[in-house]
C-alpha cells in the first residue's frame, strides 16, 4: 500500500456534472479549473504542473515542470477534459484535505480502474489445502493439439482441477510445441474438469472426470465460420447496410484493423500514449466486441455483425498490454464520443463499486442524446457491477443456448438454470452478473467474432451488450423509428432512444432480475 507521503492520483471534479458551465458553479471555482487547465496546454498527453498560487482564481506562473500550488497544496496537473471541467491530477493524500479547504465545492475522487467484461476461466487456489498433498507432486506433461491436422497449439491456457469445489490442481500455458507440465497435487492422475482455452482460431475443451498420463494429447477443434453461434441463431446475417445512419462508439481495448471490419476513425484516451494509437492494445477484446456489432464479413470466409452498416469508432481506454482502464480514460473516451456525434456508445467493462467520474460522464452523454449500453459484469452470479449498474446506462446479462457451442467446448460449463420459458435450451449463463438493474439480456455464450489476425470464440456480458448495441442500431435506423436520430441532441432524444430499445425487447422466461425485460429481436 501507498505510504501517506507518495503522491497519488485523484480526479478534480464540479460539484455537478463534468464542467462549470454545464450548470451554475461558483466563478472561483471555474477560475481554479481553468488556471490548472493550462498546465497541461494544448497537449494532454504532456505530464505538466503549474503555479498557481494566492488561492482561488490565482493566474499561473508559467508551463514546464513548476510545482502546483494553492495557498502551499501541492500537486501535479496530469490530463485535462475540458477547460473548466474534470481535471486529473497528482497528490500526496495528506495534501487533500488542505486542497478541500481551498475549493470546499470540488468533488476530489479516486481513480479506481475497470476490467474486460469477459466470463471468469475457474480459478486455481494455491496453495494446496494441508493435508491433501501428503507431500507428493505428480508431475504430468499434456499436449494441446489442432484436431484439424494434428499440429500443436501454443499459447493456451490449461487448467487442471483435481478437486473443482475447493479449485485445487495446477495450471499453465503450452509451449511452441503444444506442451504444457502441471504439477498436480496429491498422487492422484484423475483430473475431475480439465479446461482449455487458446487464445483465438479454436474452440475451447472441457472434459470431465478423466484419468491423465504424461504425454497424452488432446485435440481442439478449429472454428468454422459457417457454425451458428448463438448471435447467429438468434440475429442470422444482417443485410449490408443494416443500421446505417448509426453511429457507435466502441469503448475498450481498441480495435484491430481487420478485413471485415470499417473503422471510422477514433482516439485514444488513455495517459502518456498517442491519441491516434486507437488500434488493439495487445488483448484483441475491443476488435471482438466490435465485430459482434459491426463485422462486414461473410461465411465461409468471414463473420458478419448484427449491424454491419453502422459508423464504427474506436475509443481505446486500456493502455498497451494493460488490463484495467482508469475512470479519467473512461470518463474522457465517453465525452469524445459524444463530441464525435456517437449515438451508442458500448462499454464491455466492469468493476464491483460505482464511480462519480463515470457516472457523470454517463449523464452527460444522456444530457447530449446519447445512450450507453454496458456489460453487466461476471463474478457468478453477484450483484451487476459498475458502469452497468448505474441508473442511466442500459445493463446488458448474458444468456446462451444449447447447441450453439460444441458439446465438449469450454462454454458448456457456463449452461446453468434459469432455463427459458417455454424454450429451455435458452439459459441464462452461470458467469453472469443479477440483479433489479439489469435491463435486456444477449447471447454472451461461445460467440464466434472478429480478433486481431483472425477469429476467436468469446464469452461474457462483454459479448452480450454489443449485441444488445448492434440490435439497438439496428432498430434505431428502421424506417419506424428514423425520426428519432433528427431530434435534437439532448435528454428527449436520448430518453426516446432508450425507450424505444426497452420497449421492445421480448422475455425469455427468465425472470427481471436475470433478463430485465428481455432480448430484443429485429427481422
Amino acid at each position: 500500500m501507498p505510504t501517506n507521503s507518495e503522491p497519488q492520483q485523484f480526479i478534480l471534479l464540479p460539484p455537478r456534472g463534468m464542467t462549470t458551465s454545464s450548470v451554475p458553479s461558483n466563478p472561483q471555482l471555474t477560475s481554479f479549473l481553468i488556471s490548472l487547465d493550462s498546465a497541461v496546454g494544448n497537449s494532454a498527453r504532456r505530464v505538466s504542473t503549474l503555479g498557481v498560487v494566492g488561492g482561488p482564481g490565482a493566474g499561473a506562473k508559467g508551463r514546464g515542470e513548476k510545482k502546483a500550488e494553492s495557498r502551499g497544496v501541492k500537486m501535479r496537473v496530469l490530463d485535462s477534459i475540458h477547460e473548466d471541467g474534470a481535471k486529473l491530477i497528482e497528490i500526496a493524500p495528506e495534501n487533500i484535505s488542505d486542497l478541500r479547504a481551498e475549493q470546499p465545492g470540488m468533488r476530489i475522487v479516486p481513480v479506481v480502474f475497470f476490467t474486460p467484461a469477459l466470463a471468469p476461466r475457474p480459478p486455481i487456489e494455491l496453495p494446496v489445502k494441508p493435508g491433501r498433498a501428503s507431500g507428493v507432486s505428480v508431475k504430468i506433461t499434456l499436449k494441446i493439439v489442432s484436431r484439424a491436422d494434428g499440429k500443436p497449439i501454443a499459447g493456451a491456457d490449461v487448467v487442471a482441477f483435481t478437486d473443482f469445489k475447493n479449485r485445487e490442481g495446477a495450471d499453465g500455458t503450452t509451449n511452441k510445441n503444444g506442451e504444457v507440465r502441471l504439477s498436480l497435487g496429491g498422487s492422484s492422475k484423475k483430473l475431475q474438469r480439465l479446461y482449455v482455452f487458446p487464445r483465438m482460431s479454436f474452440w475451447g475443451l472441457l472434459k470431465k472426470n478423466i484419468t491423465v498420463t504424461s504425454g497424452k494429447e488432446f485435440s481442439l477443434r478449429p472454428i468454422d465460420l459457417n457454425f451458428t453461434d448463438a448471435k447467429r441463431f438468434f440475429y442470422g446475417d444482417a443485410r449490408d447496410g443494416a443500421g446505417a445512419s448509426v453511429k457507435v462508439g466502441v469503448i475498450d481495448t481498441g480495435i484491430a484493423p481487420h478485413l471485415d471490419l470499417v473503422i471510422d476513425g477514433g482516439f485514444n484516451a488513455v495517459l502518456g500514449e498517442p491519441e491516434n494509437e486507437f488500434g488493439d492494445n495487445g488483448d484483441g477484446h475491443g476488435t471482438h466486441v466490435a465485430g459482434i456489432i459491426a463485422a462486414r464479413g461473410l461465411a465461409p470466409a468471414g463473420v458478419r455483425g448484427i449491424a454491419p452498416g453502422v459508423t464504427l469508432r474506436s475509443y481505446r481506454v486500456f493502455g498497451k498490454n494493460k488490463h484495467g482502464a482508469s475512470n479519467f480514460a473512461i470518463a474522457k473516451a465517453i465525452d469524445r464520443a459524444v463530441a464525435d456525434g456517437c449515438d451508442l456508445i458500448n462499454m464491455s467493462l466492469s468493476g464491483p463499486d460505482p464511480d462519480e467520474a463515470t457516472s457523470e460522464a454517463i449523464a452527460e452523454a444522456r444530457a447530449q442524446g446519447v445512450v450507453v449500453l454496458a456489460a453487466a459484469g461476471n463474478d457468478d452470479r453477484s450483484a451487476v457491477g459498475f458502469p452497468a449498474a448505474d441508473s442511466l446506462a442500459i445493463a446488458v446479462s448474458a444468456m446462451g443456448r444449447k447447441e450453439t457451442f460444441p458439446a465438449d467446448s469450454s462454454d458448456s460449463g457456463d449452461v446453468a438454470a434459469p432455463f427459458g420459458k417455454p424454450d429451455k435450451k435458452n439459459f441464462i449463463a452461470s458467469f453472469s452478473n443479477i440483479g433489479p438493474e439489469i435491463d435486456l439480456t444477449g447471447p454472451g455464450v461461445g460467440i464466434i467474432s472478429t480478433f486481431p489476425d483472425g477469429y476467436a470464440v468469446l464469452g461474457g456480458t462483454s459479448m452480450a451488450c454489443p449485441a444488445m448495441t448492434g440490435v439497438a442500431a439496428r432498430l434505431l435506423a428502421s424506417t419506424q423509428h428514423a425520426s428519432i436520430l433528427s431530434m435534437g441532441r439532448n435528454q428527449a432524444r436520448s430518453d426516446a432512444m432508450a425507450q424505444v430499445i426497452l420497449q421492445a425487447a421480448k422475455s425469455f422466461g427468465f425472470g427481471p432480475i436475470f433478463e430485465g425485460r428481455g432480448m430484443v429481436l429485429v427481422s
